[in-house]
């Protein structure tokens, strides 16, 4: 079904003194699914933009991408990875929701980035042919107690060498655990100062986590 059935509003989204024009569903609360919840803890976050897709905007707006490959995981409406395309990355937008990535095409085609690749990503059971990418990105995908392990583990098998991962997080308390779990699975982590959107004078200060392969 067409992303229309959600009756998205636009939203303006000024990433570094450029606009981009993304549609979201009104109302997050009325997509809950409590069957869908109990079976497979899905809660339609993928509606929102949070500040932690911002931030991670802002900051792959910064970088000249062609030539280089960019994977987002958990993409939601994909603001990130619609920047990264037009930044010049070959950008693929990963998420576990359907009704995700058909938001995703939408907003890439309102903000000229038709060319942006949609995957439907499971991290427990990884495609054979999702290779290696230069820039592997999240934002805000650490909510429960087994994220960070398995948010390490999909960074591992799919960031190329020489890579840089980024994950942005809001602060939240399960996001302490991936540190530890990155560097279990031989990943060095860094984190950025945390900081706000651009022109934002409230809301919570994102952390982004540089992570590559340990040397």
């Amino acid at each position: 079904m067409a992303y229309e059935r959600f009756e998205p509003v636009e939203r303006v989204i000024d990433v570094c003194g450029e606009n981009y024009r993304f549609w979201q569903p009104p109302d997050l609360d009325a997509l809950i699914d409590v069957a869908a919840f109990e079976a497979d803890e899905r809660i339609p976050y993928w509606a929102n933009v949070w500040e932690s897709a911002i931030v991670l905007a802002e900051e792959l707006s910064k970088l000249d991408g062609r030539g280089h490959s960019l994977l987002e995981l958990g993409c939601g409406l994909a603001l990130p990875a619609i920047v990264a395309a037009r930044r010049g990355f070959a950008a693929t937008a990963s998420d576990y929701e359907e009704d995700a990535l058909e938001g995703v095409r939408y907003n890439a085609d309102a903000n000229g980035a038709g060319q942006l690749a949609v995957r439907l990503l499971d991290w427990r059971k990884l495609p054979d042919d999702l290779g290696r990418f230069d820039r592997v990105v999240a934002a805000d995908v650490l909510y429960e107690k087994h994220h960070a392990v398995a948010l390490s583990a999909v960074i591992d098998r799919t960031l190329a060498p020489g890579g840089i991962a980024m994950v942005a997080d809001p602060g939240r308390a399960r996001a302490v655990e991936f540190e530890p779990a990155a560097r279990a699975v031989g990943l060095t982590v860094s984190k950025q100062p945390a900081r706000r959107p651009h022109g934002a004078t409230d809301g919570p200060e994102i952390d982004v986590y540089l992570v590559t392969h340990a040397s």
